[in-house]
């Protein structure tokens, strides 16, 4: 009988701490690692022949919108084949749950732009109903956070409505709960609603909960009701509510862009002063020029009250169309959304649109983009997705590159992808995210392997409390991925973005083999941990 499950042999073990790489076998019983050395006499049912190979912990992303996507298609192929084991879900706020089943149906179709539609039937009433969902049924594992737009669902409805007295008692509540049924930390997102309906002092004390409870603030910065955050809200405001809740804070997605790249001591002054006056800060980045977002993101306040069914009533009424329009028609002359295009369209009738420029789309219909946008919306009653458009400038998106390594090389950063996997022409981050940064920019600008592999596996296991992940030891999960480090790379772009990574032929979930020679193997050994 075989002593082990599965053993690794002839590997260059990077084992997640930062300390340099050392030659080594690997074995795996059940979920764990059973040992690791000179394994050259044992046995395993399954032997895996890493020669000229890493073996690392696996990828860890702290930021992607798989929430729906994971319960459509649970194979989840354009994250494991990155390398990917873990997936820190309801980022920006955005998520299912806490929800009764009707204000799941309603904010599902709300967010059925940037998360899809997964079945309308699930128990999202609770985090522990939530994580459930995913448990053993999916091929990665999953984080949650206790999401700050199902919070407000439940407590004041999808209203620019504040929370104050017994509707704040049971958001802080609700927050409690969903800590102590497995939620991280608590994630807001404040270009979306309803988390931008809050002002400071609502998240300073829905935090002060998840301080005590010891978790984390995941933050997508406001740009929404600035006149609502601490400091006009954005940086100012979540360094607010790290000092005032003591909180511990992570910063989503926080880097340069074509704006101003070149710039990090700019962008990280008043966060390494908070962090020298003791405020607990890590951050994240992905390593593209350009997001990817829904367009309910362009439209402020009273847009969104009621949900989906208003929000299509108001795009009907000629009147309060036109002052949508003007909303866009303002923001356009600020950052230019002609060379955005459509990355998801969730009606067939229109699917078409998938890939093509926003300034096209409005050409070929004979309006300006900002009535285009307002169409589309309203002919896919919200289901669709779009991404901004990339610099023409090689040398400007290089310069982008070349801060996220910079940013990559402090101990307090790590990845999140950010990853919308939907529609044909989706983000290449998607598919691409980790390989780029682990290979291409890693061998590009110099790094040492054993340093990004520690900022994409010890760091996010640490920083959300993963215990037994995150690093290759005798007792940990069995959570592994074997890789080339020199051909490693991302083949996703932004013209072909769903396209897998080369160089990563094996990846292991809790000791099961998913990734096969480059194949998924339909294993569904991811838990919610």
């Amino acid at each position: 009988m075989a002593a082990f499950d599965i053993l690794i042999t002839g590997g260059t073990v990077v084992d997640g701490t930062g300390r340099p790489a050392f030659r080594a076998d690997l074995a795996v019983k059940g979920k764990k690692i059973a040992a690791l050395g000179d394994l050259h006499d044992a046995v395993a049912e399954r032997v895996i022949d890493a020669t000229g190979k890493v073996v690392s912990p696996g990828f860890i992303d702290t930021h992607a919108h798989s929430d729906g996507a994971l319960l459509a298609d649970p194979q989840h192929a354009n994250g494991l084949r990155q390398g990917i084991t873990t997936e820190v879900l309801d980022q920006d706020g955005l998520s299912y749950a806490p929800l009764k089943p009707a204000d799941y149906r309603m904010y599902r179709w709300y967010l059925s732009g940037l998360l899809g539609l997964p079945p309308e039937d699930l128990d999202m009433s609770s985090m522990s109903a939530f994580l459930a969902n995913y448990h053993r049924k999916v091929s990665i594992n999953v984080v949650a956070l206790v999401p700050h737009g199902c919070v407000r669902v439940s407590t004041v409805g999808m209203k620019d409505a504040p929370l104050k007295g017994a509707t704040l008692k049971k958001a802080e509540a609700l927050v409690r709960e969903g800590m102590e049924q497995g939620a991280k930390g608590f994630a807001t997102g404040m270009s979306y609603y309803p988390n931008a309906y809050s002002d400071t002092a609502e998240l300073i004390a829905l935090n002060k909960v998840v301080a005590e409870l010891g978790g984390v603030y995941v933050t997508h910065l406001r740009n929404h009701h600035t006149e609502r955050g601490f400091g006009g809200g954005g940086v100012a405001e979540a360094l607010e509510i790290g000092r005032r809740s003591g909180v511990k804070v992570h910063f989503s997605h926080y880097r340069t862009s074509a704006h101003n790249a070149g710039k990090i001591p700019e962008i990280m002054a008043d966060i390494d002063q908070a962090k020298r006056e003791g405020v607990d800060i890590t951050l994240e980045c992905y390593p593209y020029p350009v997001g990817s977002s829904f367009p309910l993101s362009y439209f402020h306040g009273d847009f969104h009250e009621g949900g989906p069914v208003e929000i299509l009533k108001r795009l009907k009424d000629r009147k309060q169309r036109a002052g949508y329009i003007k909303q866009i028609e303002e923001m356009n002359q600020e950052s230019g959304l002609a060379e955005n295009s459509w990355t998801f369209i969730g009606v067939d009738k229109w699917k078409s649109l998938e890939g093509m420029y926003f300034r096209d789309v409005a050409a070929e219909r004979g309006v300006s983009i900002a009535e285009m946008i307002c169409d589309v919306i309203r002919d896919t009653e919200l289901k669709c997705g779009f991404r901004g458009a990339p610099p023409q400038s090689s040398r400007l998106w290089r310069m982008v590159e070349q801060d996220v390594m910079s940013l990559v090389a402090r101990p307090d950063y790590m990845i999140g992808s950010d990853a919308i996997p939907l529609g044909s022409i989706c983000h290449p981050r998607a598919y691409g995210t980790f390989p780029r940064v682990v290979g291409r920019l890693r061998r590009r600008h110099g790094y040492k392997l054993e340093q990004v592999v520690q900022r994409v596996t010890q760091n996010p296991a640490e920083r959300f409390q993963l215990k037994g992940r995150g690093v290759l030891k005798k007792g940990n999960f069995a959570d592994i991925v074997v890789f080339d480090a020199d051909e490693i790379t991302d083949l996703s772009t932004f013209e072909d973005p769903r396209v897998h990574p080369v160089g990563i032929p094996f990846v292991i979930v809790n000791g099961r083999v998913a990734v096969d020679h480059e194949r998924c193997t339909g294993v569904m050994a991811g838990e919610a941990l």
